[in-house]
């Protein structure tokens, strides 16, 4: 009896006493290496605020994830990255983002920005147009509708869903609806249009922070590659686009692994360019002295945007003349008038308040 006890409970030993056992004889299996990774990701749990692991650990990628290096949009969005594309109302950032989303569901890159090769299923998220809208973009003027892949999927809002009363909030509510779509169709491409939509209090840190944990967990535990677009304040043409442009929080694009945006000539109507504000998979390669110039052109139904090589940002900027400086400190002025405080004005003119203050101070309307 006592034999087959001892038995028994030798049978059972613990795994892992097995592995270090074998770990400190050096005789670990691959086998057994595996396993070994295996138990030490199970040890942490969600609650766990870090996560521990040997340097050269963390060189050994999980099966299905791969170093980053795999274009999604040439060298601006990476597979496996949560990219952010941002720009003015108006600029066209649903329009490139259907035309990325198309690229990536046939394999087939437009222009010179390369897409992977192989085909994949995306998930377009569309809280901006209604259904009428959308339809009139990729609709020729004699009726022919552009034929999208098949495996590209538009989503948008349910106005008739009743289980949102079932989540603490709407946020909570449209990030589990959100998974449950990416689980039911197996996509691990996503593009979300526009980030407001998701939450409505994107322009303080607290409300920045948990949004984009929100989509890291998303991310991460379903390995997906997302593109979010958002929105900017209004701008100083006069100004370079940098990555304080984007609205809301600087928290947003500090968890972005890659970030872009979409300006626009100032000099040359109709003309935009994109430009490459954060990159942390590969190089800088469209900054302020190669932005991509493009313009917007509707060919077969199909709304979208056609390169015209590369440049410096800076001679389609706005000029920043003494006419335009006097304008800029009477607007200020009126709006102080209004009431307004240093920080709304600022908003509201697309300057720094910093500036707004100097040139307030200037016009001695505040004192030091």
């Amino acid at each position: 009896m006592r034999s087959s006890l001892s038995d028994n409970l030798a049978g059972e030993r613990p795994l892992i006493i097995e592995l270090i056992r074998s770990m400190s004889r050096g005789t670990l299996t691959p086998k057994q290496s595996r396993q070994m990774q295996e138990l030490e990701q199970r040890q942490v749990t969600t609650d766990d605020a870090f996560i521990i692991k040997k340097v050269e650990d963390w060189l050994k990628l999980p099966e299905g994830e791969r170093p980053a290096g795999e274009t999604l949009f040439g060298d601006l969005w990476y597979k496996g990255e949560l990219c952010i594309l941002f720009a003015d109302t108006n600029a066209g950032k649903s329009i490139l983002a259907v035309q990325i989303g198309e690229a990536i569901s046939t394999g087939r890159q437009f222009g010179d920005m390369p897409v992977q090769q192989q085909a994949e299923p995306v998930l377009y998220f569309d809280f901006e147009l209604n259904a009428a809208q959308f339809a009139a973009r990729y609709t020729a003027l004699n009726g022919h509708m552009y034929r999208f892949a098949p495996n590209f999927y538009r989503v948008v809002i349910n106005p008739d869903a009743t289980r949102e009363g079932k989540f603490a909030s709407y946020h909570d509510y449209l990030i589990n609806s959100l998974e449950n779509i990416i689980v039911t169709t197996g996509s691990r491409t996503i593009i979300i249009d526009n980030i407001t939509a998701l939450r409505s209090s994107t322009e303080n840190a607290a409300g920045a922070v948990k949004l984009m944990r929100s989509l890291h967990h998303i991310k991460n535990t379903y390995r997906l590659s997302m593109l979010v677009l958002a929105h900017t304040p209004k701008r100083n043409p006069c100004r370079p686009i940098t990555r304080d442009d984007l609205q809301g929080s600087k928290m947003l694009i500090n968890f972005a692994d890659s970030a872009f945006a979409i300006g626009e000539s100032q000099v040359s109507p109709g003309l935009r360019y994109l430009k490459q504000v954060k990159q942390r998979s590969g190089d800088l390669t469209m900054g302020a002295d190669a932005v991509k110039f493009c313009r917007i052109s509707k060919q077969g139904g199909f709304l979208l945007f056609e390169f015209e090589g590369q440049g410096s940002e800076a001679p389609h900027l706005l000029p920043y003349t003494e006419q335009l400086r006097k304008g800029e400190a009477a607007q200020m002025v009126k709006l102080h008038a209004q009431g307004q405080s240093i920080r709304q004005i600022a908003k509201e003119t697309g300057c720094t308040a910093s500036k707004v203050f100097r040139v307030l101070k200037r016009e001695g309307i505040v004192g030091a």
